[in-house]
């Protein structure tokens, strides 16, 4: 803990202070800062501290590597190096330094309002995705003999524990929806609830009997951020007297309607076209498409763009019970672990060598972010050769048509757990490829090792 608090002490000092912070959080893997004066951020100074493997910055948010669960507790102590010095800084403060703000990225910010509907769900997502493995194991003669005949209760209850997330699944992105748009939480919750409600099977309208839960987490979003509208509307309209009673009944009444006529039947077309057009394109594309998708995550990833890609997920699983997209983007990540092997081969530079020796146990985990932002990246060739070896990796995976039981939040060798039966070892295999692969191609391409 020493070590976590002198870490956060010395980020603060590189920040320029507490009353330089706008906006303080974490990730699994990132200290996330916004900051109103950029001319007190001591760049140089925080990419060379210990324990912070990589930067980038997307938009206005300054954004240090730290690694998993490191980055809560750097988060939480600098926050309470903040309250010991006197707290937050004041609100006229924070006004200012956004009313100089020159620019606004649109589609990172929404994007980001996206990631931040579905960041929430990540552990339930895991142990979900881990418990699913966990039963096909079970399951299997082969390996555990008739453990499933002997012990079909316990298979049981690990299939509710399984698959409890995905009953659920409408509410969460309704109550984190209506929580990042700005309504509120119980509202989002009923949103969601009228969309998947089993009555709506009673219903008939223009001739054809409603589906419940059409649309899947797409139609929720939808109605969810035009509920939030129209309450912040009628907030502002009603007068206060009344407004707490009249809003919610007339805000229910109206995004209800809306999303029973038009709104599920709009998203439940987006849902559809997005999981057959993946399917399709991996069906048919195989190689090439396997290569491109895999090859290109990394730079969108760079860009932030990849947070779009979360719905698409999600939607693959409610739709086929499989995510076969996910496994190919995975080998993005694998193709680094090659490439960062390769770059501890070839340097002679000391620091560079013990981020390597720190980053590669959680890349082999998953985790890229350190190997990307503290290693291949800043070097940049290494970098494309990450990027060739996960095309190569990819190309594999999609065309012997690996797949995953899970939507995201696991990746890397975790995620052999969560393939489906009979294609464990191809993953295995493609994971192979990939790390060799990254190498090669990184070697080949060299790179100008950094001095001292």
């Amino acid at each position: 803990m020493e070590k976590t608090a002198a870490l956060a002490s010395e980020i603060l000092m590189g920040i320029g202070g507490k009353e330089n912070i706008l906006r303080l959080e974490n990730c699994m893997t990132r200290v996330r800062v916004e900051v109103g004066d950029e001319t007190r951020l001591e760049l140089a100074r925080l990419k060379k501290l210990p324990g912070v493997s990589g930067y980038v910055k997307q938009g206005q948010q300054h954004q240090l590597i730290v690694g998993p669960g490191k980055a809560a507790q750097v988060v939480d102590a600098m926050r309470a190096q903040m309250a010991g010095e006197g707290g937050a800084p004041d609100d006229a403060a924070r006004v200012r330094a956004q009313a100089k703000a020159k620019y606004k990225a649109p589609m990172s910010d929404a994007l980001r309002q996206l990631a931040n509907v579905f960041i929430p769900l990540i552990p339930a997502f895991i142990a979900s995705g881990l418990i699913t493995g966990i039963i096909n194991i079970l399951k299997r003669p082969d390996i555990v003999g008739d453990f499933a005949n002997h012990y079909p209760n316990l298979l049981g209850v690990l299939g509710i524990f399984g698959s409890a997330v995905f009953a659920i699944m409408n509410i969460l992105v309704g109550v984190n929806t209506a929580k990042v748009f700005g309504g509120s939480l119980a509202m989002g919750g009923v949103m969601a609830g009228i969309l998947s409600s089993p009555q709506l099977a009673q219903i008939t309208l223009f001739g054809e009997a409603l589906q419940p839960g059409r649309g899947g987490v797409i139609a929720v979003l939808l109605v969810v951020v035009l509920m939030c509208w129209i309450e912040k509307k009628l907030r502002s309209l009603l007068p206060g007297s009344i407004e707490l009673i009249l809003n919610p009944l007339l805000t229910t009444l109206i995004a209800g309607g809306i999303a029973i006529i038009a709104l599920q039947p709009l998203g439940g077309w987006i849902s559809e076209s997005i999981a057959h057009g993946a399917s399709w394109a991996i069906d048919r594309g195989g190689l090439l498409v396997g290569a491109v998708l895999a090859g290109a995550f990394l730079p969108l990833v760079l860009t932030g763009l990849h947070q779009g890609l979360v719905p698409i997920h999600v939607e693959l699983v409610q739709a086929h019970g499989i995510n076969p997209l996910f496994p190919i983007l995975a080998m993005a990540g694998v193709g680094q672990i090659g490439a960062a092997i390769a770059v501890l081969m070839k340097t002679r530079n000391a620091r560079l060598k013990k981020v390597i020796k720190g980053a590669l146990p959680v890349g082999l985990l998953g985790i890229g972010e350190p190997l990307i932002f503290g290693v291949t990246l800043p070097l940049g060739k290494p970098f494309i050769g990450a990027c060739l070896g996960g095309a190569v990796g990819g190309a594999l995976i999609s065309y012997w048509k690996v797949a995953t039981v899970i939507t995201f939040g696991i990746s890397g060798l975790p995620l052999a757990l969560t393939i489906v039966t009979g294609k464990v070892m191809l993953y295995l295999l493609g994971y192979l490829v990939a790390v060799i692969a990254g190498f090669i191609f990184t070697w080949l391409l060299g790179f100008n090792d950094p001095e001292e």
